[in-house]
């Protein structure tokens, strides 16, 4: 293999140069294929700004896991598949599907993730979009999950989500 091409197979951190936005997406499809909880902070600052449909917004990676340990209870095989991606600068767009089962069937949804990166790679800013709407009927119409979604912590979340308003999807740097 010659040296260029063992370089192009390595991530930019690798080398000791900046990493790119393809760098950020295989960190990112590496994370969704088994998410965690620690796994977060390979991909996410610790003073990163989460915005997402039916959560609180979120700051700080304390902030990120708390939001998240219910919906990974409730959802113990979820995981994503990037579908595409664009950058410009240190904005990335991600577009990829969430599968997880629910109610003893699969279940999935399409997602588009807009990143806000800082020079080391890591996100400072993350706004997903998604309908939350197929979720939230999928859940409701599988009562076979009702006692886990309840167990799990998830429920209660959004019963106790704070309503952050009209700009609730905006997020203030």
């Amino acid at each position: 293999m010659t040296p260029t091409l063992l370089a192009s197979a390595r991530p930019a951190w690798f080398w000791g140069g900046v990493p790119s936005a393809a760098d950020f997406v295989d960190g990112f499809r590496r994370f969704w294929s088994a998410p965690s909880l620690d796994g977060f902070a390979t991909v996410l600052a610790p003073d990163v700004k989460l915005v997402q449909p039916l959560a609180p917004p979120m700051r700080g990676l304390d902030a990120v896991r708390r939001t998240f340990r219910p919906i990974f209870v409730w959802l113990p095989d979820i995981r994503g598949e990037v579908e595409r991606w664009s950058s410009n600068g240190n904005v990335v767009f991600i577009e990829f599907r969430l599968l997880a089962t629910i109610g003893g069937r699969p279940f999935e949804w399409p997602l588009v993730d807009r990143f806000c990166l800082r020079d080391d790679g890591k996100a400072v800013e993350r706004v997903s979009y998604f309908d939350p709407l197929p979720l939230l009927a999928a859940a409701a119409a599988r009562p076979s999950g009702w006692r886990l979604l309840w167990r799990s912590g998830a429920a209660t979340s959004l019963l106790r989500r704070e309503r952050g308003g009209r700009d609730a999807h905006r997020v203030q740097l």
